[in-house]
């Protein structure tokens, strides 16, 4: 494995690994009030167009970190648009 290997590794663990701690907590808490439904959205996009994009490529790393990130994004993103918060 080489250094760009290595740092596109450590990049998707820590950019997959962001979205954890707020998904839990949202789970949780139920409560999505200071979330931004635009931002989710966003990032929902990008992942998956990065998904996509390591489809055309045939790059299992970049699908893998980005659609277990996407996930992620996407239950925080329903969570928000869909299921009632408890604080409002």
């Amino acid at each position: 494995m080489n250094y760009t290997q290595i740092l596109g590794l450590i990049a998707a663990i820590l950019t997959t690994g962001a979205n954890i701690p707020q998904a839990i907590k949202v789970i949780k808490t139920k409560s999505t009030k200071s979330l931004s439904a635009a931002t989710y959205a966003l990032l929902f996009a990008g992942m998956i167009s990065w998904v996509i994009y390591g489809i055309l490529r045939k790059d299992t790393p970049i699908i893998l970190a980005n659609a277990v990130a996407g996930s992620l994004c996407g239950i925080i993103l329903f969570m928000k648009l869909f299921v009632k918060s408890k604080s409002g």
